[in-house]
């Protein structure tokens, strides 16, 4: 896994779609990718970032995303200190969502399931994440502990 968030060109790619959430084309993504509007911990000023989403539950719906580079991101630690604004992802928006934070077993199972269903992703990110290519190899449950993960549903009234 990579120590730092990344920086310079990649993170500006990486924000490029948030302009096209803001504008209402975030359904070109489909549920690829996630948009997060959240708060920062210690200023509380609105923040934005785009991830992907790692696993799409239609019914009950939740969309889950990691939080890999660099350790714990900035918008994690955010998310678990208040709670996030909304999310938007394909058909969904969702105001005032609940996070979930996926202990390593859940992690575990959303990992190798994305895996198996993004075999050509996973062989680029994987082994950058410090991902072995077997799960069966120990370092595996060493990489899951070093990410975390939330899944984000809609806030239930």
């Amino acid at each position: 896994m990579t120590d730092r968030p990344q920086t310079g060109v990649p993170r500006w790619l990486l924000r490029t779609p948030i302009p096209l959430y803001r504008g209402g084309y975030g359904r070109l993504f489909g549920h690829r990718l996630l948009h997060l509007a959240h708060r920062r911990r210690k200023s509380g000023t609105k923040r934005e970032v785009v991830v992907e989403v790692v696993r799409h539950r239609q019914n009950p719906a939740e969309l889950t995303v990691i939080a890999a580079w660099g350790g714990v991101p900035q918008w994690d630690r955010n998310v678990e200190a208040a709670p996030p604004i909304e999310v938007r992802c394909g058909k969904y928006r969702w105001p005032a969502p609940e996070a979930r934070f996926l202990d390593n077993t859940a992690l575990d199972e959303v990992l190798k399931g994305y895996r198996d269903r993004n075999p050509r992703a996973w062989s680029k990110i994987g082994p950058r994440l410090g991902f072995p290519a077997d799960p069966v190899d120990p370092l595996w449950m060493k990489s899951v502990e070093r990410v975390h993960g939330v899944a984000f549903a809609p806030a239930r009234h």
